[in-house]
């Protein structure tokens, strides 16, 4: 059994993790699953250094292949924001929809309204030096919010090319071509490769 955790304790992101991991032969666990509370510091100063933070800080502690991912919204118009901040923007526990309301209002009469998801996935094998992979979906921030599916800033961010935001995508089309889509595919191309 190859056991491999994921740290997080967001249950959205566990599961699109799961949905990509689980076919491959692996059993994949949680910060929710685990006995203890972790408490880590995530001090870095980009995504791919609070990624590699939280993956080497499990391996380290528990022994066991971890996976972090680090992810986030930039808008250019708004300086790059909420960027490395994406989750803590506005305030730790901030309902999303607010968020989202604020950005929105914050972005009126704006034209410049690209933006992407940027997500770095860390993969720390123990007795192995840790792997960063990085995956960028590019888009623009929507005019309001609009689709049920995925979660956080999903509902504003716009898809030119499906012509919907990421939140009215189902979870295989976003999956396919999301930010942490195409940073997983090359963990999982290197896993792969690896033989793991």
């Amino acid at each position: 059994m190859k056991e491999i955790m994921i740290v997080s304790t967001n249950a959205h992101k566990i599961e699109e993790f799961k949905q990509m991991l689980e076919p491959l032969g692996f059993v994949v666990k949680s910060l929710l699953d685990a006995d203890e509370k972790f408490d880590i510091v995530e001090d870095g100063t980009s995504f791919q250094e609070n990624a590699a933070i939280k993956a080497d800080f499990i391996r380290n502690q528990c022994n066991i292949m971890a996976i972090a991912d680090d992810s986030g919204l930039e808008i250019d118009a708004l300086n790059k924001e909420p960027g490395i901040h994406s989750a803590r923007y506005l305030g730790h526990d901030t309902d999303y929809t607010y968020k989202n309301t604020v950005i929105l209002e914050r972005m009126k009469g704006v034209t410049n309204r690209s933006a992407r998801f940027v997500s770095a996935i860390a993969l720390a094998i123990p007795n192995q030096e840790t792997k960063i992979f990085t995956g960028v979906f590019e888009g623009e921030i929507h005019t309001c919010i609009a689709g049920g599916n995925g979660f956080g800033y999903d509902p504003i961010f716009y898809v030119p090319e499906c012509g919907c935001t990421s939140a009215e995508l189902s979870p295989e089309a976003k999956n396919a071509i999301s930010h942490r889509g195409k940073a997983l595919e090359q963990v999982l191309a290197y896993l792969k490769e690896a033989g793991l």
